[in-house]
């Protein structure tokens, strides 16, 4: 059994006209999300974000004006095929949501052993392709929160 952290982060990165950056699993080919990754120890929340962002994408989020603590956390279980990462009997994982608005969509260096392909989707779009619920639920709530940037 592994000794990952069942915490993680999930970064939407977008435009302020809603474009929203998906990478594509290589360990689950056809399978988009956003930037996501667990936290490390002696890592606060926001040091596990940015770190994940720049080590998936390649984008400073301090560069680009710096993530957004949506102070949101979704519990999911985790898929059985990454079970063996985390400590024996762990199941669940708390994902703790981010956000970075980029001006346009930015130039993207992807890590090849953990994504295939990247692309920026209008955000009804983006979260039509997202397979994990808590990552498109995130990316529904976006209107809104560029609306209300103050909404916990």
């Amino acid at each position: 059994m592994g000794d990952k952290i069942p915490v993680s982060t999930l970064v939407l990165v977008h435009t302020p006209s809603l474009d929203v950056l998906l990478i594509e699993r290589a360990d689950f080919p056809g399978h988009w999300q956003s930037v996501t990754g667990s936290q490390e120890p002696g890592e606060t929340l926001r040091q596990t974000a940015v770190r994940e962002l720049r080590e998936e994408t390649g984008i400073d989020a301090d560069a680009a004006g710096g993530i957004v603590d949506w102070q949101l956390a979704n519990v999911y279980d985790i898929y059985p095929q990454w079970r063996h990462r985390y400590p024996a009997g762990t199941t669940r994982n708390t994902e703790h949501v981010f956000a970075l608005e980029v001006p346009a969509p930015v130039p993207v260096t992807l890590a090849p052993d953990e994504h295939l392909r990247h692309a920026w989707l209008p955000w009804r779009e983006a979260a039509a392709k997202c397979f994990s619920w808590s990552n498109r639920d995130a990316i529904l709530l976006l209107p809104g929160r560029l609306a209300n940037p103050r909404s916990p």
